[in-house]
């Protein structure tokens, strides 16, 4: 008979008496069932808005370079492309 197992790890954190009050009576108010279900929720909440952040961040910067690089370092346009320029000029020439 085999049980499922979940891995767990433990996180201790020590802090002023008052602190701890204080962040108790934030979860009895906000209806968590304990201090412990208040810091994991709130934790997450906040992790998951850094890293959606951050990764905004770092694609946006990915993209302004490769943006960057492309006005910069154009290549001439291909014969598929003027081709398509010239069919597009003349579809919007068409209705005018």
């Amino acid at each position: 008979m085999s049980t499922a197992t979940t891995d767990q790890s433990r996180f201790d954190a020590r802090l002023p008496k008052e602190q701890k009050e204080f962040f108790e009576k934030a979860a009895h108010l906000g209806g968590y069932r304990n201090l412990t279900d208040f810091i994991i929720m709130t934790v997450q909440e906040r992790a998951k808005e850094i890293i959606q952040e951050k990764e905004q961040m770092i694609a946006s910067e990915r993209d302004g370079k490769i943006f960057f690089e492309a006005i910069t370092n154009s290549k001439k346009p291909s014969k598929t492309l003027k081709k398509a320029l010239a069919d597009y000029n003349a579809f919007v020439s068409n209705l005018k």
